[in-house]
């Protein structure tokens, strides 16, 4: 008798036996779910793609030296290095493919705010070189985009150029000024965190930025964020107080296709964080993917929303599930933000909505 979990290894081996053979377009459903022994795939094609790219990613293997970087310049030299070097992620062809089926699709979005979460968390580490720098999340998106316009230009455009000069590039904006500052959210829309005093008993959950156990039982901010919200983040880890664990866990209303895009992005990072920063200039963020909302319910995401979130200027309403809500279940969708912050072992305020990061980190 097959588990789920040998079903789910032989479905991804064969569809990156056929991506690899056949690029994203031409790769066959029907022919995936042969190779696997299924009848019929569980999963659509998108999804399938985004979980074979996630599972190279994740079983990249340890960088052969450590880092040396001490300053930011050669911090931001070493992650570019890092970044190109790793392009094309497994064939020319699919990495080609990657990016025109995102930016088609419904996945747009999250992808964007992946990016967000990628230059937060390197702006981050840029800021303990040496420790208390100023902001530097702005640096890091000049940082990305930098790269990604030369990882695109080595794809559709080759022989144009040499990207490994971005890598200069790169290192030169660790001395420009780019007026970052950051600011608390706009108050008036965001909610009060509700005082509570309720157990807190956290499943055993990996820390993907580390490949490592999380550390969930200390005190700190629990942060459930939707992956159209994944920003938000950053008003947990700036608000929170000093050493206090910031925890961050990805949900989605479609963890089949998105979760997978997730855990992609942020293998990436954590592989390039390893090869340009020393582990005492590695945040302390901890990102959880919460496939299953494990996290989600023991933190107390209701099943229903109070609404704030749709209050807030340009954001749209939550998608609760209304099947999800009548059985009691938690509702998880790509518009969630709920955190909680702990202390002593008990859940002692929450806030659900716009601002919920902030609300919980300071309430």
């Amino acid at each position: 008798m097959t588990t789920p979990e040998h079903d789910r290894a032989r479905l991804l081996a064969a569809a990156r036996a056929e991506f690899t053979e056949r690029g994203y377009h031409d790769a066959d459903l029907d022919l995936i779910a042969e190779r696997a022994g299924l009848t019929r795939s569980p999963a659509g094609k998108q999804a399938l793609y985004f979980a074979v790219l996630a599972e190279i990613a994740e079983q990249a293997p340890e960088p052969q030296y450590p880092p040396t970087a001490r300053t930011v310049k050669a911090a931001l030299g070493d992650f570019a290095r890092a970044r190109l070097a790793r392009l094309p992620l497994a064939t020319e062809k699919q990495r080609l493919d990657l990016l025109p089926e995102i930016l088609a699709g419904e996945a747009r979005q999250a992808y964007a705010q992946l990016h967000s979460l990628t230059a937060i968390v390197l702006g981050l580490a840029l800021e303990n070189l040496p420790p208390g720098a100023p902001r530097m999340v702005r640096v890091a998106e000049a940082a990305l985009t930098s790269l990604h316009g030369a990882g695109r230009l080595a794809a559709v455009a080759p022989g144009f150029g040499e990207p490994f000069a971005m890598v200069t590039v790169c290192e030169m904006l660790a001395d420009l000024d780019l007026d970052d500052d950051w600011g608390p959210p706009h108050l008036p829309y965001v909610p009060a965190a509700e005082a509570v005093d309720e157990p807190w008993s956290p499943p055993a959950l990996p820390d993907a930025l580390r490949a490592e156990p999380a550390r969930l039982d200390g005190d700190g901010v629990i942060a459930v964020l939707g992956m159209h919200r994944l920003g938000a983040v950053e008003e947990a880890v700036r608000a929170a107080p000093a050493g206090a664990q910031v925890t961050v866990a990805l949900v989605s209303g479609t963890p089949d296709e998105l979760s997978s895009l997730g855990r992609l992005v942020v293998a990436e990072l954590r592989a390039d964080l390893r090869a340009a920063f020393p582990a005492s200039a590695r945040p302390g963020l901890q990102i959880v993917h919460d496939d299953t909302g494990a996290l989600a319910a023991a933190a107390g995401l209701p099943a229903r929303s109070d609404g704030a979130l749709a209050a807030a200027p340009g954001l749209p309403a939550r998608s609760d599930g209304a099947l999800a809500a009548a059985a009691g279940l938690p509702a998880r969708s790509d518009a969630t933000e709920f955190a909680v912050r702990v202390a002593a072992g008990r859940i002692v305020a929450r806030a659900d909505g716009y601002g919920a990061c902030y609300a919980a980190a300071t309430g």
